[in-house]
């Protein structure tokens, strides 16, 4: 009995430690680097993939049982999952993760926004009045974003404070030496005129100096009609772009027609985490990203 009963000690020893934060990430990109940051510490649950417009995402049972059992939140806010997340707070009854408590963290609220609109008109377009939410595709912003989260994730599990001090200055090295060779790396694209479907780029163009000549979108959320788009060839015959951009969520097919009347190419970002195969983390994310429009630059 006695051995027996060691035994079942010893046994229960050798058990894994659990992670001591459970996260629920509404985007790929914010639970990779919830991943980044907390390591063995952190179980992260990703409610979207690279394949869903993170603008419309359902809020089903499953991810409401998922939001109940969490310790921290971690999405973009701005408005992108204003049709979805708040359903999922109000049904959750996890106070945990309400506003204003410190495992609920939004990511657009860590750095400064562009393309703030000075009034609310809904005639405009589906508008984001607290400015565009596509923060992580600037990496300076996804930094500032991480130095802000690891703090919070320590916030959360005090316990286990350095440990996310020690990951975040861990990822702070090597996501400094990254950027520097991507700025290298992605000189040859200041200055070149680009197309996009939405406004997902904004925050891209302003890292690299990427000019957007125009929008397939006639408003924001609006899908492109046949007549804006023949107005928009008229519109490139005398300011040319190289390129138009699109995610892999995106309707093929605007793109493609407008490409197929101005000489542009079609170039499919990944977007976030997993929008491609070689999107893997975040630093091959933006690796692709790259890569893809020095590639199509003309």
């Amino acid at each position: 009995m006695k051995r027996r009963m060691l035994g079942m000690v010893l046994g229960l020893c050798a058990l894994p430690a659990q992670a001591a934060v459970n996260v629920f990430a509404c985007e790929p990109e914010w639970a990779a680097l919830v991943a980044e940051l907390g390591g063995e510490q952190v179980s992260v649950y990703a409610a979207t993939t690279a394949r869903q417009d993170p603008h419309h995402i359902e809020a089903r049972p499953s991810l409401i049982a998922k939001l109940r059992r969490a310790d921290m939140l971690v999405c973009t806010g701005a408005e992108l999952e204003a049709g979805w997340l708040p359903v999922l707070l109000r049904q959750s009854g996890n106070s945990r993760v309400q506003p204003g408590r410190p495992g609920h963290f939004m990511a657009a609220e860590q750095v400064e926004r562009l393309e703030v609109p000075a009034v609310a008109d809904r005639a405009l377009g589906d508008l984001h009045m607290d400015g565009n939410p596509h923060v992580h595709t600037d990496p300076r912003r996804l930094l500032r974003i991480a130095e802000a989260l690891g703090e919070r994730l320590a916030a959360v599990d005090g316990a286990n404070g350095d440990h996310y001090r020690a990951r975040l200055a861990e990822f702070r090295a090597r996501w400094q030496q990254a950027m520097a060779q991507w700025q290298r790396t992605a000189a040859p694209l200041r200055g070149v005129h680009v197309v996009s479907h939405h406004q997902d780029w904004v925050y891209l163009y302003d890292w690299l100096g990427l000019v957007e000549a125009a929008r397939l979108e006639p408003k924001p959320g609006i899908p492109p009609s046949a007549a804006h788009l023949s107005s928009l060839t008229a519109t490139l015959k005398d300011q040319p772009a190289g390129m138009v951009l699109r995610t892999p969520f995106q309707d093929a097919r605007p793109a493609e027609w407008l490409a197929t009347r101005t000489g542009m190419q079609v170039v499919v970002l990944p977007y976030t985490v997993g929008g491609s195969a070689a999107a893997g983390d975040l630093f091959a994310l933006f690796d692709e990203t790259v890569a893809r429009l020095l590639e199509a630059a003309p």
